[in-house]
């Protein structure tokens, strides 16, 4: 059940307030002056890129250390890639018996289950039965599976089967065959516990970015953090739109990271579970709130629910925000980011 929608105006009210505040505080500070202090290291597949507006940067960087192994003590949890993760162990024991995972597992799936009724099923971790049948990373071949191969997994992709025991710590996958993924959640979670190690060490204003996820807090100097959102069919370099934020998660799921084109249609890595092939309801999907977590698992699942009907989750849902480039190209955005989005063209229109 949804709890009263109430917009994001708070948190841009606080852009207003951050602003004047380091605007008034500037000259009476006796420290030295603040720079940018920057670290990137790979993890969970992706560049993992921290940058805090500080005069410390020796704290600032040990915090960073800190946080970069949180993203890799958390990617040893939930990969499906490097063995005896809590994932692989729980997918090997599909349709068998419960298993034993970390909190932090227990806790991601949880925000997935949540996620999955919010978009009645339209995120679902299990879409994990899919994998080596869609090749979209390393092993990217350009081939459309055949539709039967494709239609015998489609039972085994189900949130509802997937049992999570807080008492006794475990997870248990129904039926044999099913898969976890996190692919669509664990980055944003990853971004989120390092925000509170960050903030824990004394680190008040920086901004995270692992892959489409980025968390900001605090500002950059006298200005809120400005981030901007892809053109989904420009060059890499290209935005369509920007926006101010502090102390705001802010995610981008969009079809044109991991793709190929055959006969002028575009496949891309963002399933749709109901019918096991790429979703086709958006471009790209932006979505603001205050927890990562959420953003991440949410900008995947409104990416598959479709432009109309993700605005309209968007605008039930409370503190989330949102910005759609539509399968036609149209850009459609929250209630509550009317005022804050600046569009500064219309995004490339292409295949």
């Amino acid at each position: 059940m949804l709890a009263p929608r109430s917009s994001l105006s708070p948190l841009l009210a606080a852009i207003v307030v951050a602003v004047a505040a380091s605007a008034c505080g500037a000259s009476s500070t006796s420290q030295s002056a603040p720079t940018l202090v920057e670290r990137s290291r790979v993890s969970m597949g992706s560049e993992v890129h921290f940058t805090a507006w500080t005069s410390d940067e020796a704290m600032a960087t040990a915090a960073f250390d800190r946080a970069f192994d949180e993203f890799d003590r958390l990617d040893g949890l939930m990969s499906v890639w490097r063995e005896g993760s809590d994932v692989l162990r729980l997918n090997a024991a599909a349709g068998m018996s419960a298993v034993s995972v970390s909190p932090e597992v227990r806790e991601v799936l949880l925000e997935a289950r949540q996620v999955s009724e919010w978009t009645v099923g339209k995120f679902d971790v299990t879409f994990g039965a899919l994998s080596g049948i869609w090749k979209f990373d390393h092993d990217l071949d350009g081939q459309i599976p055949p539709r039967a191969d494709i239609a015998a997994r489609l039972p085994l992709i189900d949130y509802r089967a997937l049992e999570i025991d807080e008492r006794a710590g475990t997870a248990w996958l129904m039926r044999p065959g099913m898969k976890v993924h996190l692919g669509g959640i664990g980055k944003g979670y990853a971004v989120e516990r390092s925000a509170a190690i960050l903030r824990e060490a004394g680190v008040d204003d920086f901004m995270i970015q692992s892959g489409g996820d980025l968390y900001l807090a605090g500002t950059r100097g006298a200005r809120p953090w400005k981030v901007g959102i892809q053109d989904p069919r420009g060059p890499s370099d290209t935005i369509f739109a920007a926006i101010e934020l502090t102390d705001a998660a802010f995610s981008t799921s969009g079809d044109y990271e991991r793709f190929f084109m055959r006969d002028g249609h575009r496949y891309h890595h963002i399933m749709d579970p109901d019918t096991g092939e790429p979703a086709r309801g958006a471009r790209s999907v932006t979505v603001v709130t205050r927890s990562s977590t959420l953003a991440d698992a949410l900008s995947t699942g409104v990416f598959v629910l479709g432009a109309e009907a993700g605005i309209s989750l968007i605008e039930r849902l409370p503190d989330v925000e949102g910005v759609i480039v539509t399968a036609d190209n149209q850009v459609l955005v929250s209630s509550g980011l009317k005022e804050g989005v600046a569009l500064l063209r219309q995004p490339t229109d292409a295949p």
